[in-house]
């Protein structure tokens, strides 16, 4: 196991040393010079060349991505172009509030799909059960947006029970910071606990043909409980990795998510850093949204391994 961990560690550093590489050339060949953006097109090109200077894009790209690689390993990730304030903070703060939108929303998903998909496969011959297998199957089409936007409106607009948008930090008020993430948890959590709910019926329903549920049958326990005792602790082995690619995808989605309701995570900073042509920002953003999809990656493996004693 100690091997094993060494192994993917290894593969993570290296993974994200490839990516850094990758996000900081994609990021060079956008059009476009942050000291003209910074100064405007009424700039002289002295100012341009000496806020060229200032910023470091005048040396050469190999020494630029250095200088930023080693930055990031210490935790500075350079300073804004648009705003000059440090862009290390402006993450951090922005990454607590999509952490907590995340976590949230898979936790929504999870409580929804392994109850939902349990049943789903152990009445998959009663028409309630595939009344709900077919359900999740409309849920996986609705987009996380859609979904953000129909919950605006029916508990905002016409319950007028939760609040639209905007975000309350949980230290000023935490029933109101609760109130605040309601919605953006369901409409995250709803679409990927579709998804969800339909790995967990087939995995189930694949463990319920096996051998050993049978013979546990036979020796007296009923269904629900051999499958319980025994059963779900083996369907749970490829409903992790699903599970590892929802957090990723919840990830990507939250950017989405995060501008439909007002909330300033770190979509929210991303496309204001676009808009605004703040690449350096944007270079930051990106890098830290790969690095937590590739970190997520590497606990989904390690969890894969520990649950299933044959890779041991």
């Amino acid at each position: 196991m100690t091997l094993y961990l060494l192994k993917r560690l290894v593969v993570l550093v290296a993974s994200t040393a490839v990516a850094a590489v990758v996000v900081f050339a994609f990021m060079a060949l956008l059009p476009g010079d942050p000291a003209e953006i910074a100064l405007g097109v009424n700039a002289t090109p002295e100012a341009v060349a000496e806020l060229r200077r200032q910023y470091g894009t005048d040396r050469p790209p190999l020494v630029q991505f250095f200088d930023w690689a080693g930055g990031l390993l210490q935790g500075d990730f350079g300073t804004s172009y648009v705003t000059s304030s440090p862009i290390g903070p402006q993450i951090s703060d922005r990454l607590a509030v999509t952490a907590v939108l995340v976590l949230g929303g898979m936790l929504v998903a999870l409580v929804l799909a392994v109850p939902a998909g349990t049943f789903a496969a152990v009445h998959h011959r009663n028409p309630l059960g595939a009344a709900l297998s077919a359900f999740s199957q409309l849920g996986i089409a609705v987009p996380a947006f859609l979904a953000g936007i129909l919950l605006v409106f029916v508990f905002a607009v016409q319950a007028q029970a939760l609040p639209s948008g905007g975000y309350v930090p949980i230290a000023e008020n935490p029933g109101e910071w609760l109130r605040s993430l309601l919605l953006p948890w369901l409409s995250l959590g709803l679409v990927q606990g579709a998804v969800l709910t339909r790995y967990v019926r087939s995995a189930v329903l694949d463990v319920m043909r096996e051998d050993y549920l049978r013979t546990a049958r036979a020796k007296g326990r009923g269904a629900t409980g051999a499958l319980w005792r025994h059963g779900l602790r083996n369907a749970s082995i490829p409903v992790v990795t699903v599970l590892g690619l929802q957090l990723a995808t919840l990830l990507i989605g939250a950017v989405v998510v995060e501008r439909v309701f007002v909330i300033p995570g770190l979509g929210d900073l991303l496309l204001n850093g676009v808009a605004g042509r703040d690449l350096l920002l944007v270079q930051g953003v990106v890098m830290v949204l790969v690095a937590a999809v590739l970190l997520i990656n590497f606990v989904v493996d390690v969890a894969y391994h520990l649950l299933d004693p044959r890779l041991r």
